[in-house]
């Protein structure tokens, strides 16, 4: 199995599908101090929402982040950084004839590849 951890002083472990309950991101390594809120990351999200064209998905899916750990009060703590998205119209069976092909918005081939 590849993995889903990048880095060593600075780490990102993603987790998640697009056809389970949710996708996150653990973020280990940040420093204490900084600001970030849940709207420095909504910016990037809005960029890649479902829906805005016809080669995405039209499921409607509000790709709304939360911060589920090391933020407190809009300022990083130092600990593990946690988010996630949740998936509200998640439909596993719409893979199912595309489960063999390479999708190019997704990493099925650099995963492969790594």
């Amino acid at each position: 199995m590849a993995g889903s951890t990048y880095g060593t002083i600075f780490k990102i472990t993603t987790w998640g599908e697009s056809h389970g309950n949710g996708i996150g991101v653990v973020v280990d390594g940040c420093p204490a101090g900084l600001p970030l809120n849940r709207f420095d990351i909504q910016e990037f999200l809005d960029r890649r929402k479902p829906g805005q064209h016809r080669y995405s998905t039209q499921r409607k899916e509000g790709d709304k982040v939360e911060i589920l750990s090391g933020v407190f009060q809009e300022y990083t703590t130092g600990t593990p950084i946690s988010m996630m998205v949740r998936n509200t119209d998640q439909r596993s069976g719409d893979y199912g004839k595309i489960a063999e092909y390479y999708r190019p918005g997704h990493a099925d081939y650099t995963y492969d590849e790594k």
